[in-house]
């Protein structure tokens, strides 16, 4: 059963089929699905979405996008809510200046980042860190923080191998989706051939990032089977293979026990 490490099933999206669409996931070989709030609304649908569907667990957080509309009301909702069962992280957190060029909005993502990383050490919890276009600092903050000592991963990498070098020195794991399937990903395939593999989760970041060839098309969990493929072509290993790998990483990760 595959293991989907970050999806957004909240999304107006998934409004017209939400309920049909993640009543079929087992029985088409999804056993575990992740729902990642990011935003106020995202955190509501998910502890929603973790209540009606067994296999669906859930994280809380405010993504970089979303910390300028964020209230300490909002904040302590967040505290309090985070140690609701079945929610096994604090995401979706960290930092992306491909939307922002304001150095007083990267400033406000960075004080945010931190918080929310102090969340995860009090209540015991990995971290699902979203960053784009924002290596360096990610990596600065995450040091700072001793991330290594939170656990979590590095969703949706983007980067290089250097830097993902420096995020496993940190015991970080790496998020790998749809992105590995595109002919122009040269530099993530490079990522998926150089990791080791017991640091890989996969993931759909549903609705986004649907994989070739589907691309431009919304994504899904049904999807990660192309993942998984091209993964598996890299790595000269079979498709179950790799199946079982990222599934019991995720469930190490994200502490979720065997059925």
């Amino acid at each position: 059963m595959i293991f989907d490490s970050h999806a957004h099933y909240d999304d107006e999206a998934f409004d017209e089929d939400r309920e049909t669409l993640l009543d079929a996931m087992e029985s088409r070989g999804i056993g575990y699905i992740i729902n990642v709030g990011a935003s106020m609304d995202g955190c509501r649908e998910t502890l929603g979405l973790i209540k009606r569907f067994p296999f669906v667990y859930g994280a809380l957080g405010f993504h970089p996008n979303e910390v300028s509309k964020v209230t300490e009301d909002q904040f302590f909702w967040l505290k309090q809510n985070i140690f609701t069962p079945k929610i096994v992280a604090v995401g979706e957190i960290g930092l992306d200046y491909y939307w922002s060029e304001s150095e007083a909005v990267r400033t406000l993502q960075k004080e945010w980042f931190v918080r929310q990383l102090d969340l995860a050490r009090e209540s015991d919890l990995p971290v699902s860190i979203h960053s784009r276009e924002a290596a360096q600092d990610t990596l600065a903050i995450l040091k700072e923080g001793n991330a290594g000592d939170i656990g979590g991963v590095i969703h949706c990498f983007s980067y290089g191998v250097d830097m993902a070098r420096e995020f496993l020195n940190m015991g970080l794991y790496l998020g790998i989706g749809g992105v590995v399937t595109f002919k122009n990903s040269k530099k993530l395939k490079e990522v998926v051939k150089y990791m080791p593999m017991d640091r890989m989760v996969i993931e759909t970041d549903s609705p986004y990032l649907s994989p070739e060839p589907l691309r431009g098309q919304r994504n899904s969990s049904l999807n990660l089977t192309h993942v998984v493929n091209e993964i598996a072509q890299i790595r000269e290993i079979a498709p179950r293979e790799v199946i079982q790998i990222t599934r019991d990483n995720a469930m190490r990760l994200f502490e979720i026990n065997r059925m």
